[in-house]
């Protein structure tokens, strides 16, 4: 078995994917941090508010302020780095320590593709991106031909892992037994052209588009992997990417998993991308010498980075199973649900309000959430209940500050899970002041009264 795994680590195969991959990576990260500055949005959610919610044992990271505008510039000039393969180490740890930095300011921006995008950089700080078509090849004057095989396997494996895990959280009743929430969200792009009055409002749509759903995301992995169904389902990516592109508004996720995928094609294809863009950069390349080119990459720290690889992946495996450890509705208290590639699973709706009393007077108010919250940040916190959580804590701590005393924080929640009757969420005689974020079950969030079978 030994045997077996030294020699698969000493298998190399041609650079040409790793290298396309690289350069496509950090052009759609540049242009994703453009198109955030463009559209305002580093204002509207890192500056603006006067309160960010953070993830638990992450309370440190603090907005910069208007300093945000400097972060997110290093982290764009970072992206094109990668791209050009410039000084590519110090590129991508760069990119993958300002990205999570911008993601960690505020919770409520957690998107399943941002997290997917900071495990795909910290995967990428340990690959030989830049052994060939990079300026790092021009400035060392040397290129390699080849790279360990394992360093191409591991971005398919992690991408394999992410559409596997969200098949496997779309195998639930709520999804293939009652469309949901597909039958929400599809009548409601009734304005769209050719199918919006017809197609979208077809109940047996509804279903079809769940039960395909989950399975393209189980098989595509697998038909990638496959010679023979290879350019089928490099097909079916682009259909289903595109499609799901034109119904939500989910960002650059879809072009992002379209250029990812084009890592499982063999390097005879990446050889041609890589002459398509030497051919576009013909005006420039007149004057750079071609670099002396070597046959292997070789690491000198492989004993090193074998085990720090085991572990990132291990924890890719196992982190997304976590909610096994809590015994009510997973979409209900969302205890495990972050972080396990759980993709559009639910439509879930809140209101939320808390009162704020003295324990020794009875006397008490209420909070007008707009006083503190933006409109994004009150829908986000009203039906997640670690929002809800720090929120109360952050007004116990204010209205403190301000004099009042014995003060507890109570919240009035109603929540609506997939089409389902709004019912009561938080326990309203708990003191949410007096609760404190952990890992345990939170014992307050009143009982899911319905059951979700599956995974």
């Amino acid at each position: 078995m030994t045997f077996k795994f030294k020699t698969y680590l000493n298998k190399t195969t041609n650079a040409a994917p790793l290298a396309v991959f690289r350069i496509g990576f950090g052009i759609m990260m540049f242009y994703s941090i453009v198109r955030f500055w463009y559209h305002g949005w580093i204002e509207k959610l890192y500056i603006d508010p006067t309160f960010h919610f953070k993830y638990y044992g992450f309370e440190w990271v603090k907005s910069l302020g208007n300093y945000n505008y400097l972060l997110f510039f290093f982290c764009g000039i970072a992206a094109l780095f990668v791209a050009f393969g410039f000084k590519y180490r110090l590129a991508i740890i760069a990119f993958f320590l300002s990205f999570i930095y911008i993601e960690l300011i505020d919770k409520t921006t957690y998107l399943n593709h941002y997290y997917f995008i900071s495990v795909l950089s910290f995967l990428m700080i340990f690959l030989p991106a830049n052994a060939k078509f990079s300026l790092d090849n021009v400035i060392r004057k040397k290129s390699y031909n080849q790279i360990p095989n394992w360093t191409i396997d591991s971005i398919k494996l992690l991408l394999g892992i992410v559409y596997f895990y969200a098949g496997i959280a779309k195998i639930n009743s709520d999804w293939l037994l009652k469309a949901m929430p597909l039958k929400i969200w599809l009548p409601s792009k009734y304005d769209l052209p050719f199918f919006g009055n017809n197609l979208m409002q077809q109940e047996w749509f509804h279903y079809a588009m769940s039960w395909s759903g989950m399975l393209y995301d189980l098989a595509i992995p697998f038909l990638l992997l496959y010679k023979r169904t290879r350019k089928f389902a490099f097909v079916l990516v682009v259909i289903f990417h595109v499609f799901t592109r034109v119904l939500f508004s989910i960002g650059m996720f879809p072009y992002i998993m379209i250029v990812a995928t084009l890592i499982f094609f063999d390097a005879s294809v990446h050889e041609k991308i890589i002459i398509i863009i030497k051919k576009l950069l013909k005006p420039f390349r007149s004057k750079i010498k071609t670099p002396h080119t070597k046959e292997h990459y070789k690491y000198s720290n492989i004993n090193v980075l074998t085990p720090i690889l085991a572990v990132f992946f291990a924890f890719q495996i196992l982190f997304p199973f976590r909610y096994t450890f809590y015994k009510n509705e997973l979409f209900w208290t969302e205890e495990g649900y972050r972080l396990s590639w759980r993709v559009m699973l639910m439509e879930k709706a809140g209101f939320t309000t808390f009162k704020i009393a003295n324990s020794k007077t009875g006397q008490y108010f209420y909070v007008q959430n707009t006083d503190f919250l933006t409109s994004f940040q009150e829908k986000q916190m009203s039906f997640q209940p670690d929002f809800i959580l720090e929120y109360a804590h952050y007004l116990g701590d204010h209205f403190k500050a301000q004099g009042h005393e014995n003060v507890q924080v109570f919240a009035e929640s109603y929540v609506a899970l997939n089409g389902r009757l709004s019912q009561q969420y938080i326990d309203p005689k708990v003191d949410l002041y007096n609760e404190k974020e952990s890992f345990k079950p939170k014992h307050w969030i009143l009982p899911f009264k319905d059951e979700i079978k599956g995974f």
